[in-house]
């Protein structure tokens, strides 16, 4: 590996702006206290969130939860999941001042 590789790898990291995980892009929104660890979403993250525009994680006893979230015209559109009442699920589901994250799936047509 080259210097600059190495480098490059370091920029991405501190100023990740996009992912790609299990072979799907992701755009980052919000990664709060530096919560997004890309070898536990690798892991974590299966078919089931297919259908989601949006993945948020959050921390709860040091261990990575997943939710999927979509946007209201996503044909897989359920009011649980939009993802205008994301802060209000952080603020209701996740403890104060957890870490957490969010990420948006980038397709062909964003």
């Amino acid at each position: 590996m080259s210097k600059v590789k190495i480098c490059d790898i370091i920029f991405l990291v501190i100023n990740m702006k996009s992912l790609n995980i299990n072979d799907v892009k992701y755009e980052v929104i919000e990664n709060v206290n530096d919560a997004i660890d890309i070898e536990l979403l690798k892991d974590k993250i299966t078919d089931y969130f297919n259908e989601f525009d949006y993945i948020v994680g959050d921390y709860a006893y040091n261990k990575l939860r997943l939710k999927g979230f979509n946007d209201k015209n996503n044909k897989h559109f359920k009011s649980i999941n939009d993802i205008n009442n994301l802060h209000k699920y952080i603020d209701e589901y996740c403890a104060y001042g957890c870490k957490w994250f969010c990420i948006k799936k980038i397709t062909n047509k964003d």
